[in-house]
């Protein structure tokens, strides 16, 4: 299983329309993609523009090719993209250690 890490830094004062547009778009779109094993949001307390949202995948392509290169991808950006502040950072990463 690959994990999807995205630090995502929003418009400030955006905050409650994020919250609803990140639900949505996770159930509507990122949920349904091949490979998707489940995912977390997480919000900033100190930071309360910037999100963490880890997505699991089955596979590393189920991410950069199966979603990043479908019609979905783009369906997810028109609902959450209009809040960034800036281009979210992804990276990916692999479990070494799970207690």
């Amino acid at each position: 299983m690959i994990l999807e890490l995205v630090d995502i830094r929003i418009q400030a004062g955006k905050q409650q329309e994020f919250d609803i547009a990140i639900v949505k778009g996770l159930q509507q779109v990122i949920s349904k993609a091949r490979g998707y094993k489940g995912h977390q949001v997480n919000k900033g307390i100190e930071t309360p523009e910037r999100y963490v949202l880890m997505i699991y995948w089955e596979t590393l392509e189920n991410h950069t090719v199966d979603f990043r290169q479908s019609p979905a991808f783009q369906e997810w950006r028109a609902i959450v993209g209009p809040y960034f502040a800036v281009p979210p950072t992804v990276e990916h990463f692999n479990l070494l250690e799970k207690t």
